[in-house]
């Protein structure tokens, strides 16, 4: 479903531009996106509309666990956030140990007391991070929306799969563009 309008009161939620995870091989190259997503996080400061920076900083518990190469989770900076999000003091900051933001972070109460009722999503990976907080803001109530061409994943036929066939069940597809557009036409 394409973007029919943005609320009065959108956040933006950026899903895990960080070090250890930027540099990963991916679908679209990582420096075109992070751009589209710090630029998509500027405009809504200027719009003085909540940015929410996720960034990932351990796993699930358990059998569900899935263990990354030691060299990256030995590395200080692994859970940096990106120098180009350029991360403000307003910002929310997020670090979840599950897939979607949402899950035992807090997150929810953030932008509802804001009064936010719909979500811009971007990030990496759109099949794992991007889609579990999606689902889950809509799963909240909110209104979501993905930029996606400010997503990627390392596995493009799961990047498509999510794209074509499941957040447009639960959510608005459209471009960096056309929000940074629609957000112009608020001012």
């Amino acid at each position: 479903m394409a973007l029919t309008t943005l609320d009065s009161k959108p956040a933006l939620i950026v899903i895990d531009w960080q070090r250890g995870i930027v540099d990963a091989p991916t679908v679209h190259p990582t420096v075109e996106i992070v751009e589209r997503s710090a630029n998509l996080a500027d405009a809504f400061r200027r719009q003085a509309l909540p940015v929410v920076l996720v960034n990932v900083t351990g796993g699930a518990p358990g059998r569900t666990a899935r263990t990354r190469p030691p060299e990256i989770i030995n590395s200080p900076d692994w859970a940096d956030l990106v120098d180009e999000l350029n991360v403000q003091p307003d910002d929310h900051l997020i670090a979840k140990q599950r897939r979607s933001a949402f899950h035992d972070t807090g997150l929810d109460a953030h932008p509802r007391g804001l009064g936010v009722t719909q979500v811009v999503l971007t990030g990496i990976s759109t099949s794992s991070g991007v889609e579990s907080t999606a689902r889950s803001a809509y799963d909240h109530g909110y209104h979501v929306v993905l930029a996606t061409d400010a997503m990627t994943d390392i596995d493009p036929d799961a990047h498509a799969n999510s794209i074509d066939r499941i957040v447009p069940k639960f959510g608005e597809t459209t471009t960096t563009a056309e929000i940074l557009d629609m957000l112009a036409e608020t001012k």
